[in-house]
């Protein structure tokens, strides 16, 4: 295809060993004042493309929760862009934005050449080119990538990457330590009995609220699948068959209707995705499901309770312990793109410098790719950037153990993609907690809806079945 890179042209005429090789490294839910820079950066390396390039790269995506990150990566693109004789454009827009403004531009077929989101992209497949030559490639230099990050970029009834992911971000809870111990769980709870436990018992001792989300948003989107997973329930199973109307779906949706009830408040019913981190940076919230960026920002707009605060993994529900990533770097070609040719070429030269992406997001993205970060484990058992105690973040090392792709079982597929982007599943769990519907009738609606999309779609190819 004409759109599409030949093997030949991913060879670079540097030393690829020279990137493995690195020694042992909404609303906007934005980082305060970053921390200090160690000066630990790792090296940048350069990966030549082969071919001649030019014109120009226009480039969309979200504003990074750690400022750090932007400031980097305009720098890193520029000098790109100049080395390789392109000229390269940056809009970085709040991540809330992202999903309207990338449907205006393909259902206008123009804008920007290559456009990054955070969250499910799949149902624009049948619009954007596919990347499995760019996946290929980056997978025959670096070797396997994450299954995580595969199950969110793949369809397996098509045979097309609709995107590219070359990076993730947990979901851990994020807790206030002190609140914790005064009821008996110094190091957080470990399951969601625990969490409904301590969590209202801190409530009515001290008024702060837990903050699982209940709206239409990203963060409560991934809290609603953590307590399904958990329960063992899920929108489809493996082979892509709608499951969702069950006895754990309804357990689930009666688990957090309790919760709702003895630990949070009507705040939770509107919030956007920068709340629960101003809540918890605030004082104003015992447990967030979230990742690391509330306690970045609290290390330096409120460092007393930036120390306070704490991680835990994927909660234990009856069935399960897993949780939802947090953010999936979902890179995306419009059809539209008028220079596919670089946009390949720059994703591939961004992945070979994973290093850098992981030390200036202050360890918010970690490698699709894990071969490219051998010194990730290093920093995690020793922040580089002021961590109290300095291995706060080691938990994270075991975190593909407990984290799954939305649409878990079964691939990202389109239908998740809608169902994810029109907040289906936090929608159900808010209806019952309100008293809006029974647990039943709220999971029997939610049923209605994911089968109509699943339909749709199922009768364009391009789910299974």
């Amino acid at each position: 295809m004409a759109e599409q890179l030949s093997r030949r042209g991913f060879l670079s005429s540097t030393a690829l060993a020279g990137a493995a090789g690195l020694a042992a490294g909404c609303a906007s839910e934005s980082s305060g004042p970053q921390a200090k820079d160690p000066g630990q950066a790792p090296k940048e390396v350069f990966t030549a493309p082969t071919r001649k390039l030019g014109g120009s790269l226009s480039i969309l995506m979200w504003s990074h929760f750690v400022p750090r990150h932007d400031k980097w990566f305009d720098k890193f693109v520029a000098e790109w862009g100049k080395r390789v004789g392109v000229t390269v454009r940056v809009d970085h827009i709040n991540t809330v934005d992202v999903p309207r403004r990338a449907a205006s531009e393909i259902q206008a077929r123009q804008g920007h050449d290559v456009i990054q989101h955070i969250a499910p992209f799949s149902q624009y497949e049948p619009s954007v080119l596919d990347m499995t030559d760019v996946v290929q490639e980056a997978t025959r230099r670096w070797g396997p990538q994450l299954e995580l990050c595969r199950k969110s970029s793949y369809n397996p009834n098509t045979k097309h990457f609709y995107c590219y992911c070359p990076g993730w971000s947990p979901d851990p809870g994020d807790y206030r330590k002190s609140m914790w111990a005064k009821v008996g769980l110094p190091n957080g709870p470990g399951s969601w009995d625990e969490l409904l436990r301590g969590a209202s018992e801190i409530k009515r001792t001290t008024g702060v609220p837990c903050g699982l989300g209940l709206s239409p948003e990203t963060d409560s989107n991934m809290a609603a699948r953590a307590l399904l997973w958990s329960y063992g329930a899920s929108e489809q199973d493996p082979n892509e068959k709608v499951v969702i109307n069950s006895d754990a779906t309804v357990a689930a949706v009666d688990f957090m209707t309790r919760l709702w009830k003895q630990a949070e408040t009507n705040e939770v019913f509107s919030w956007v995705p920068a709340s629960n981190n101003q809540a918890l940076i605030a004082g104003k919230s015992s447990y967030i499901l979230n990742s690391i960026s509330a306690w970045r920002t609290a290390m330096g707009t409120n460092p007393k309770i930036g120390d306070d605060i704490f991680f835990v993994p994927a909660l234990r529900g009856p069935r399960a312990a897993m949780a939802a990533q947090h953010v999936i770097q979902q890179w995306i070609i419009p059809k539209h793109a008028k220079n596919a040719d670089a946009a390949k070429e720059f994703l591939l030269h961004y992945t070979s410098n994973f290093p850098a992406v992981t030390y200036n997001s202050e360890l918010y993205d970690l490698p699709g790719w894990p071969s490219l970060v051998p010194q990730l484990n290093g920093w995690l058992d020793k922040d580089p950037f002021g961590a109290k105690p300095a291995d706060k973040l080691s938990l994270l090392k075991t975190a593909t153990s407990w984290s799954a792709n939305i649409g878990y079982p079964g691939p990202s597929n389109p239908a998740i993609g809608e169902i994810f982007n029109t907040n289906v599943l936090p929608t159900m769990f808010g209806r019952a907690a309100r008293g809006q519907a029974s647990a039943k009738e709220a999971v029997a609606e939610a049923d209605r809806q994911i089968n109509s999309i699943f339909k749709n779609w199922r009768a364009r190819g391009l789910v299974g079945g």
